[in-house]
């Protein structure tokens, strides 16, 4: 089974930027979506970004124009560059994956967390 493991989080001031990784421990060439979840503190799982088959990456609006997706399918590395990140960006950052026949990711990694203080 794959494992999805990620790395990169940390304390950061506002307007501050982080890059995190997530190294899969097999090749991601066959799966149909990979993604970036976070979760704050007493909320729901929110999708941050996602890169999936050949459409154009997906950014949530909360963080468009400051997060960055990309993917080196050489390394089976996914990453999410954040900059000027905010207070409200605040929680564990999860990676995702999902194969072509599943519709769910069905594959996650044990998460990030991510601190921004203001």
């Amino acid at each position: 089974q794959r494992q999805l493991v990620e790395s990169g989080g940390g304390s950061v001031q506002a307007g501050g930027s982080l890059r995190l990784s997530c190294k899969a421990s097999t090749s991601t060439r066959d799966l149909w979506s990979m993604a970036w979840f976070r979760q704050a503190l007493h909320k729901g799982l929110e999708k941050v970004a996602a890169i999936t088959g050949s459409s154009a990456p997906y950014i949530a609006d909360s963080v468009k124009g400051r997060f960055t997706i990309s993917q080196d399918k050489e390394k089976n590395i996914l990453y999410l560059q954040m900059d000027n990140l905010k207070a409200d960006d605040t929680g564990m950052y999860y990676c995702a994956a999902r194969t072509a026949v599943s519709t769910t990711y069905n594959s996650w990694g044990q998460g990030t967390q991510v601190t921004v203080s203001s």
